[in-house]
């Protein structure tokens, strides 16, 4: 019996490559890092303080890059800020019913909210004398309304770029419903990891690290559940995917980035020392490969 094939099929590609995939890839880890940041802060105890600056300073040049990805993907930068600012009014102009338009003012406000978190940091740290810089830090309430603000901006942008793949009518991207959720349970693995490796070469005493690491583990856990619900929500989509791109995706994404990272998590005397690191590093390599492989496969089926 044959299937009929996806209506998406028969919609051209974006013509995306691999300054979009690093976009997504370094949006993620932004929106990850800042959200895991946000949870330190306010949970965490007063030692693991460091942990949380950690993930700011990540977060703002992530997000910066990210920015600047998108931008020359464009080509034309001016194309940015004309989903900011009316071109002949030069006015605001946001667009509810558009996910570009939401997701422009989305980076820029979390770019704004970042900056703040940052600098905040490096004032605690010692590392700029900016004495008013200790307010828009936790637990002040300014501190607090900042984290808030701009952890859910974050929480936005890790899984915005999955929205956004969703409604551009192309095999895979639009038939699920899961990616958006995807793309968050993977920012959120591949923030902790970055945080985990970073953390382990500070000159800072972390005790919050075993507590993320042990997050990190059930992220993974929950990223491969999720991975595997996106498969079957695909339905015949599915078997083009897997022709084309099964063996990056099973031994790249699922062996490299989750099953072997899963196994040293919970055998930590296979490799002892360099365990930790080294399940931190395949999560990043899984979580890229997931990516690429996300926006190349919708564009060659």
């Amino acid at each position: 019996m044959n299937t009929v094939p996806s209506s998406t099929f028969f919609s051209a590609p974006p013509d995306w490559g691999w300054l979009i995939v690093f976009y997504f890839f370094f949006g993620g880890l932004a929106g990850g890092c800042y959200f895991l940041a946000v949870l330190i802060d306010f949970f965490g105890r007063d030692e693991d303080r460091p942990l949380a600056r950690l993930g700011y300073y990540i977060s703002f040049p992530c997000i910066l890059i990210s920015g600047l990805l998108l931008t020359l993907d464009l080509q034309r930068p001016l194309r940015f800020w004309h989903m900011l600012i009316e071109s002949n009014t030069y006015r605001p102009i946001f667009k509810y019913w558009s996910p570009m338009s939401v997701g422009s003012w989305a980076l820029l406000l979390f770019g704004i909210f970042a900056l703040l978190s940052f600098l905040g940091a490096l004032v605690e740290d010692n590392r700029l004398a900016w004495p008013a810089g200790r307010k828009i830090r936790p637990p002040t309430m300014l501190g607090r309304m900042i984290g808030l603000i701009g952890g859910i901006f974050g929480f936005y942008v890790a899984g915005y770029t999955g929205v956004l793949l969703a409604v551009t009518n192309r095999p895979i991207w639009s038939d699920t419903p899961l990616l958006g959720m995807l793309f968050v349970v993977s920012a959120a693995s591949i923030s902790a990891a970055l945080m985990i490796l970073l953390a382990q070469r500070s000159r800072w005493t972390m005790p919050g690290l075993v507590a993320l690491h042990r997050i990190d583990t059930w992220v993974v856990a929950l990223e491969f559940l999720v991975l595997i619900g996106v498969m079957i929500s695909l339905g015949p989509v599915f078997r083009a995917w897997l022709n084309a791109w099964g063996l990056l995706l099973f031994f790249g994404v699922i062996v490299v980035g989750m099953l072997i990272p899963l196994a040293l998590y919970w055998r930590r005397e296979w490799l002892g020392d360099r365990n930790v690191t080294t399940a931190a590093t395949l999560v990043l390599v899984g979580g890229f490969i997931l990516r690429l492989l996300i926006v190349f496969s919708a564009q060659g089926v």
